[in-house]
């Protein structure tokens, strides 16, 4: 294992928590005293903006840490659906970027005591132009923290191929998110058959709902949604969407088996709109192609502090994007990663992890 003040975060799984974990580590670094440096070498978190395709995570840690570093610097690679294209076709240099990668880190580095460098949500991103994470581990000489989800103990498999992948560089294993319904199981059996086959573990956090979700307000955002409630609630977390597609008493049935969802149907299905107040698990109404609902439904909501949101996409074209906000995982602002130091310091040995107690 190496003995640098580098530590990388990688994860097996999309939206498990990463970004939080390395920003929350870095934050918890730079209020010790200790001088701190971020890089996301792949970015694959993309937003267009001003002309311009960058990841938001290098934007947020730039902001929470204090630093004064270019995006371009903090994040070489953007890792679009463009340059996988182009690399594919021997279009990029695997020689040449990992040569660029390295030099804006020595760069970024020059005179921290810590440097937290965000990986990719699975360990195999960048093998097209030989940049995995354990690869990138290897070229700036990191200690990897690898960030698990939990669900039964099949998962152990995956955190065992993981952890082979990464070898002697893995400084050991985050599990986040984890159910209370999974936590004996793990905490039991698990971490012991882990430690056994010397996988070193850091630590288990539990699932908290402010971390497990998107707010209906950041939803509407994403999706580029009007709210048509005045009074309704958006700050209420939902994990998942439940599609309104059939009859109104069928609909209702299949609404009241789901929790912490959005309802997505046309604006013109009224009868489904009313199902889906009926039922407590639905938090949000989004209604597709541009139809406003009967101004019965909308009173309906309001009594029942449901938001509906509006968008004038069609119903497929809104799940596909709900997917996809939903898959990036947690809401990232500083609030998210206070919150994740406070899970942090109650469950995980900090200072043993950041290599502070050596």
């Amino acid at each position: 294992m190496t003995d640098s003040n580098t530590l990388l975060v990688t994860s097996t799984e999309e939206g498990i928590g990463k970004t939080a974990i390395s920003l929350a580590l870095a934050k918890t670094a730079k209020e010790a005293g200790r001088e701190v440096g971020y890089m996301k070498p792949k970015g694959t978190r993309l937003q267009s903006a001003v002309g311009k395709t960058r990841d938001e995570d290098p934007m947020l840690a730039r902001e929470l840490l204090g630093l004064d570093a270019e995006i371009h610097e903090m994040e070489p690679i953007v890792y679009s659906p463009t340059f996988v294209q182009e690399a594919i076709r021997g279009r990029e240099d695997p020689a040449e970027l990992r040569e660029r990668v390295v030099e804006n880190f020595e760069a970024l580095a020059e005179g921290t005591d810590l440097m937290v460098v965000e990986g990719s949500d699975r360990l195999d991103t960048g093998g097209i132009v030989d940049l995995t994470d354990a690869d990138i581990a290897e070229a700036l000489d990191a200690r990897v923290l690898l960030v698990c989800g939990y669900t039964d103990a099949g998962d152990t498999d995956e955190v065992l191929a993981a952890a082979r992948t990464l070898g002697d560089r893995l400084a050991g294993v985050v599990f986040n998110g984890v159910a209370d319904a999974a936590m004996d199981d793990l905490t039991d059996d698990v971490l012991p058959f882990l430690e056994g086959r010397g996988v070193p573990v850091f630590g288990s956090l539990p699932r908290v709902q402010e971390l497990a979700g998107i707010t209906i307000e950041d939803l509407a955002r994403s999706l580029g949604a009007d709210v048509l409630t005045n009074d309704a609630s958006t700050d209420v977390h939902v994990e998942r969407f439940t599609v309104g597609a059939m009859g109104g008493n069928s609909a209702l049935d299949q609404f009241r088996r789901t929790r912490d969802a959005v309802m997505v149907t046309g604006g013109d299905r009224s009868e489904v709109q009313t199902a889906a107040l009926e039922a407590s698990g639905i938090k949000a109404l989004l209604l597709t192609g541009g139809f406003r609902p009967a101004s019965a439904v909308l009173g309906r909501a309001e009594e029942e502090n449901v938001p509906i949101l509006l968008v004038q996409s069609d119903t497929r074209t809104t799940i596909d994007r709900m997917e996809d906000v939903l898959r990036s995982g947690r809401t990232r602002n500083e609030r998210t990663v206070e919150r994740m130091r406070e899970l942090l310091d109650d469950g995980v040995d900090v200072n043993s992890l950041l290599g502070f107690d050596e």
